[in-house]
């Protein structure tokens, strides 16, 4: 409360105001009305509003939370019962210059994950993700895998994920994203139900743990694109039939990232990571999935070389500008142009597309 709104009287006493309304019903049998103001918790925005031509008076809004049960059987009527209550209340108090303007019924915040699954409708099968767990989890872009892993490679993995994050990729890491104070199994659930795409990191004794086998069903299950990395175990069971990826810790995120590209939600997770490129030897880390670019939409290209023209530390680097093509690749123009679709140049402005040239039309032409 400021300096200046302390001034107020009425929203200081506003509790007393309400147990003299209390009272009021009793005497009148308005059961239902008084159940609502003894159960509802208050607050008051002050000065609502102001009359200046009137001798400057106050108008306040009363908020009265209510219970569930009492919201719910009261919100048919809500409009009358605020007005009801705001006239009352108006009434029952004597302080000059201020009133309650207007009174809103509002219902208690509670917790509601399972109401779909309560209601009895929910398909079978099918995860309700609320969004506050879909931000904890994954936070508020990129292209979301799933690591599945073995808790003895945990610091390898978590270094995976921060690697991974440079190129536009969002992981959940069970051991460290899951929030202290929610159920770990009903965290990892929501995780797998919401992922873009699922990585298991396949060590030696990935095999060993009951949790990663469950992981790789559910993954399984969803359809959604699925690495095995070789990190000295073969794919077994459904995933048997898969080629594992080879690799090593690390190369890991660079071999997951030039498979993942092919995907276009991933692709639009890296043209972000690209505008949000740190450094310009970020740039040449990144530029190290460009080999596996074989074929993109007019708008995806559209999209690259703006990320390009946009970012100087994405001009600065030497995968990007081709500068240094004999340690950094051969730049992105030159991964443009193999595609055969349309032709770009290095300018001082950037990558641009060059006029075609003009034909000149003669009388003898």
């Amino acid at each position: 409360m400021s300096k200046e709104a302390s001034k107020f009287e009425l929203p200081k006493n506003i509790d007393r105001h309400l147990a003299a309304l209390s009272k009021l019903y009793s005497q009148e049998g308005k059961r239902p009305l008084q159940e609502l103001i003894v159960n509802a918790t208050t607050r008051v925005h002050e000065e609502w509003s102001r009359d200046n031509w009137n001798g400057g008076t106050y108008g306040h809004a009363l908020y009265l939370v209510l219970p569930e049960p009492l919201f719910l059987s009261s919100v048919k009527q809500k409009n009358d019962i605020q007005n009801q209550i705001k006239e009352d209340l108006n009434k029952v108090h004597n302080i000059p210059n201020e009133f309650i303007e207007e009174v809103f019924l509002e219902m208690e915040a509670g917790e509601d994950a399972e109401w779909r699954k309560d209601s009895g409708l929910l398909l079978v099968g099918k995860r309700t993700i609320p969004p506050d767990a879909t931000k904890r989890i994954w936070g508020d872009e990129g292209f979301r895998v799933f690591l599945s892993h073995k808790s003895e490679v945990k610091k390898e993995t978590a270094d995976l994920k921060d690697q991974l994050c440079l190129f536009g990729v969002s992981c959940f890491v069970a051991h460290e994203d899951i929030h202290p104070t929610k159920t770990w199994q009903d965290e990892i659930e929501n995780a797998l139900a919401s992922m873009d795409g699922f990585v298991a990191l396949m060590t030696t004794d990935f095999h060993d743990s009951d949790w990663t086998d469950q992981e790789v069903g559910f993954a399984f299950a969803r359809g959604v694109p699925f690495i095995a990395v070789r990190l000295g175990k073969d794919p077994y069971g459904f995933i048997g039939k898969f080629q594992a990826l080879s690799s090593s810790w690390p190369t890991a995120a660079e071999d997951i990232v030039k498979i993942l590209i092919k995907n276009d939600k991933m692709f639009s997770a890296y043209v972000g990571a690209l505008r949000r490129c740190p450094h310009w030897d970020s740039g040449n880390t990144l530029g190290k999935a460009l080999p596996a670019i074989d074929t993109l939409k007019t708008q995806q290209i559209d999209d690259l070389v703006a990320a390009y023209n946009e970012t100087s530390e994405l001009r600065g680097s030497f995968a990007f500008n081709g500068s240094n093509s004999h340690f950094h690749g051969p730049g992105l123009v030159s991964y443009l142009n193999r595609l055969g679709l349309r032709e770009f140049r290095y300018s001082s402005e950037g990558l641009i597309e060059p006029m075609p040239t003009a034909i000149s039309l003669t009388p003898n032409g």
